[in-house]
């Protein structure tokens, strides 16, 4: 069973915690431990645990990932005004090969997601996406992967999967079960032009890093529609992370990617998070315990939704336009906003009525003025290629 190589929590670890107050996440966690095993499954929220492959790093890493000290800082915040079981349950350290190490990854996501428990991730290189992407092999028919990354990591033709690559091999992997990857973050200098050829050809969605960080809300309705999050940490400026050798001096800020790993927890989709690529630092390991604390406050005001014309929650909104009626659905309750989409895909809905996509109310407002939304436009031509 692939729950066996899943290494406990290291001891130091579990004494550091026994000195926390009661109000911690150290005293609140159940770990994995070596005398008492792993913690019992049931009724459990969210598992937390690290994978320390680096073989396939894009640039080779000198050092292995101290996820110790990132545990650190993460026992010792705070619990929100929480009403969830969180996990603990260790390690997976490098297999004789790399393609046991994502076979012992993929197997442990996926029995996580059958005991409907969310995954969070810690990993060293983010090619480990692709083994949490395989891991819903038989959970959903079609996944949604958000990227949140300066680059698309498409990589080469001739090159083998990498952290900077693993995109590649997840859209050509058989099965293919990828319905849309967007990526939230990119930096234009870093990706080719036929990079972002090949988003259009296949009508992904890419967000460029100064549209995000000027408007946030952009952010929430991609995350909205998300089955699995991979965050690639060099996203986040190397000022914030308190290093500088394979960090940006530009990205997001910390604050900006804190609100962002909220969205992912409010998504009621999401269920699996990934964090990729951090270097061992004091700051950095902060920054890790801080998007783990804010995409778990996220999963707490999670609220479930289901726009329909003779719901009173919602108000229903038809925008005649010159090619398309577009139906809009605006909540009362949460104020998200929602448009219909005729038929993406066969099985996608499980009837024929139109699928309900995500959106802005500023997608409405195109709407209005008479300018069909993009990400309507790449959904709709999507389903009827």
């Amino acid at each position: 069973m692939a729950f066996d190589f899943l290494v406990p929590v290291k001891d130091k670890v579990l004494a550091f915690s026994e000195l926390l107050p009661p109000q911690s996440l150290g005293k609140n966690i159940h770990k994995h431990t070596e005398k008492k095993g792993l913690p019992v499954f049931a009724n459990a929220s969210v598992a937390i645990f690290g994978v320390l492959e680096t073989r396939n790093a894009y640039e080779k890493k000198p050092f292995t990932l101290d996820l110790d000290a990132m545990r650190i800082q993460l026992y010792r915040l705070l619990l929100g005004n929480w009403n969830m079981t969180i996990l603990d349950v260790g390690d997976v350290e490098e297999g004789e090969t790399v393609e046991d190490t994502y076979f012992v990854v993929k197997e442990i996501v996926a029995g996580l997601l059958e005991e409907k428990i969310i995954p969070i991730i810690i990993g060293a290189t983010q090619d480990i996406t692709f083994p949490t992407y395989r891991a819903f092999d038989k959970i959903v028919e079609m996944v949604n992967l958000v990227s949140i990354d300066s680059k698309f990591d498409f990589g080469q033709d001739e090159e083998l999967i990498s952290s900077n690559s693993y995109m590649s091999k997840i859209i050509t992997d058989k099965p293919n079960n990828l319905f849309n990857f967007s990526n939230l973050g990119f930096q234009s200098y870093y990706n080719a032009q036929e990079e972002l050829d090949l988003m259009e050809r296949l009508f992904f969605d890419a967000y460029r890093l100064g549209d995000i960080a000027a408007n946030l809300s952009l952010a929430e309705p991609v995350l909205r529609n998300a089955h699995l999050v991979s965050l690639d940490l060099r996203s986040v400026r190397a000022s914030e992370m308190g290093m500088g050798n394979s960090f940006s001096p530009n990205g997001f800020t910390g604050r900006e990617i804190c609100a962002i790993a909220r969205y992912a927890g409010l998504s009621n989709t999401v269920s699996v998070f990934g964090i990729y690529e951090g270097d061992n630092s004091h700051q950095g390991f902060q920054m890790i315990a801080q998007l783990i604390w804010y995409f778990l406050e996220g999963i707490t005001y999670r609220v479930e939704e289901h726009p329909t014309s003779n719901n009173e929650d919602f108000t229903k909104f038809t925008v005649p336009t010159d090619t398309e009626e577009l139906v809009f659905f605006k909540s009362h309750v949460t104020e998200r906003w929602w448009v219909e989409v005729p038929t993406i895909l066969p099985g996608h809905t499980k009837t024929n009525s139109p699928a309900l996509l995500p959106c802005t109310e500023e997608d409405y407002l195109e709407a209005c003025n008479q300018n069909i939304p993009e990400r309507w436009f790449k959904a709709y031509r999507k389903g009827f290629n």
